[in-house]
């Protein structure tokens, strides 16, 4: 019962953050079963896949019902990304674990600060360029696939600050985008370990109740808010995996 509970929570958290921010979830999967649930990071990766990809896919067809979601970048932007996605997959086991929370950790310090900056360099462009959108996928779907994660912790700032969508509207497209780099990294990763459908089960259901509520609750919160607050989370979580893994490799 109680690690029934401790997991129907910790879904609750993952769909909130996804439906609000339009990513994090990975962000918090990967650490919250390694650390909390107790899986191997290489196991972790596998169903963090899975959990934030089938999360995702809910929170776009609320976002849609909102308008913010704009398919054919995200299309683009995704169908880039899913291809480098697949590729990634298999180099991320040749590195160790710790090393790889300190990649994830490092890369998180740089977009978090990146999103704090003024609103000046979050300007949203009126001329659409697409060569910045198939770089930003690509960029995007090589860290989904070797980081095990969904990305939109970087597709949203790739979104607003490189392609330059409005904040809103980033979140949406960012969840099409991490349905498709979360496949393409999925099939790179199975095989590699066995699934706990039963836990993954209840995450999925819990974080559909808390993606509901997430985007209800973005509806509600003004851009410039929505993105500090996008920021500082990032930069949090990736102090606390700094501090966790560093002297594991040091």
């Amino acid at each position: 019962m109680n690690a029934l509970l401790l997991d129907s929570g910790l879904g609750l958290l993952i769909g909130l953050t996804l439906g609000l921010l339009g990513g994090g979830g990975s962000i918090l999967t990967v650490p919250m079963l390694v650390y909390l649930v107790g899986q191997t990071p290489q196991a972790a990766v596998t169903a963090s896949l899975v959990i934030v990809g089938v999360n995702s896919a809910a929170g776009v067809l609320l976002h849609r019902a909102q308008g913010a979601v704009n398919w054919r970048i995200a299309f683009i932007f995704g169908g880039v990304g899913m291809a480098f996605a697949y590729c990634a997959a298999n180099f991320s086991k040749f590195f160790p674990s710790e090393a790889l929370m300190i990649a994830f950790a490092l890369l998180m310090l740089v977009v978090g600060a990146l999103m704090l900056r003024g609103r000046a360099a979050l300007k949203t462009q009126t001329d659409l360029c697409w060569r910045k959108v198939l770089f930003g996928g690509a960029a995007v779907g090589a860290l989904t696939g070797f980081l095990g994660v969904g990305g939109g912790f970087l597709i949203v700032p790739t979104l607003v600050m490189l392609v330059g969508l409005p904040m809103k509207q980033a979140v949406g497209t960012s969840l099409v985008v991490i349905v498709m780099n979360s496949a393409a990294g999925l099939l790179g990763h199975l095989g590699e370990t066995a699934l706990d459908v039963g836990m993954i089960a209840v995450f999925v259901g819990a974080g559909m109740v808390g993606t509901y509520l997430g985007v209800r609750l973005a509806k509600r919160l003004k851009a410039e808010h929505l993105r500090q607050a996008f920021a500082l989370f990032v930069i949090g979580l990736a102090i606390v995996l700094l501090i966790d893994n560093v002297g594991k490799v040091f």
